[in-house]
């Protein structure tokens, strides 16, 4: 009787295990009731300082404004000497050097201004300040299996995230607390033309602390490192 009576708690947490398996999208509303609880990302709109350290490097102190409503973006980056603003606002796109406009093509170049690169700036801080709420978006694909993985000595929920092949080649895995659902690394791998990802490519970034900006939980500092060699590139820290 022992026996049986020992036997049959584990066996029975062993099922109940099972049944609350959790599938990706459930992950992604649970993060999303975290971070976003009154569903604010949708009608965002302020203004996000953000501090970029990077190794043997002044530091670039940026402004940034995202106003989802207006479809309008704009930033404002200082570093040393030079000060640079893109302001897009729907098709309408405006670059400023040190207080001047009208650039010539020749100073455009010789700085790397361009609209393109404007429209870049907006989707980088848009989808990394948006997370998790971006993995919404169409064109993304969320792998329905979540892992457990323990990754710098903590356990996690693990989610996998490709996209259609319009919107990004790169893969993405989102570690989640399994306690509260807080997003707390992500990290990239870049893939070959054939899908497969490649090993020593891409990066993961560590979420520290937070600050909560328009009813959002959104991280405070983002360490950046490879994932081949752990080397370490920079830190974001939002203001």
């Amino acid at each position: 009787m022992r026996i049986l009576f020992t036997t049959f708690p584990f066996l029975l947490l062993n099922l109940i295990s099972f049944s609350q398996q959790i599938t990706g999208l459930d992950l992604l509303d649970k993060s999303i009731k975290y971070h976003d609880p009154n569903n604010s990302w949708k009608t965002f709109n302020d203004t996000l300082s953000v501090a970029m350290e990077t190794p043997n490097n002044s530091n670039r102190n940026s402004k940034i404004i995202i106003n989802l409503p207006e479809e309008q973006f704009y930033l404002k980056t200082e570093k040393d000497t030079l000060v640079t603003e893109y302001n897009l606002k729907k098709d309408e796109c405006l670059i400023t050097l040190n207080g001047k406009m009208n650039l010539s093509d020749h100073v455009l170049k010789t700085n790397n201004l361009s609209c393109d690169r404007a429209n870049l700036y907006k989707n980088y801080y848009t989808y990394l300040y948006g997370l998790p709420m971006k993995l919404k978006d169409e064109g993304t694909i969320i792998n329905d299996n979540v892992e457990r993985k323990t990754f710098k000595g903590k356990d996690y929920l693990v989610l996998k995230v490709n996209y259609d092949s319009e919107v990004g080649k790169d893969v993405w895995y989102f570690y989640f607390n399994p306690k509260n659902y807080a997003m707390e690394v992500y990290q990239f791998y870049k893939t070959d033309d054939k899908g497969a990802i490649k090993k020593d490519s891409g990066e993961y970034i560590l979420l520290t602390e937070e600050e909560i900006i328009n009813g959002i939980k959104m991280p405070k500092n983002r360490a950046w490192y490879y994932n081949k060699n752990d080397d370490y590139l920079g830190t974001d820290i939002l203001d």
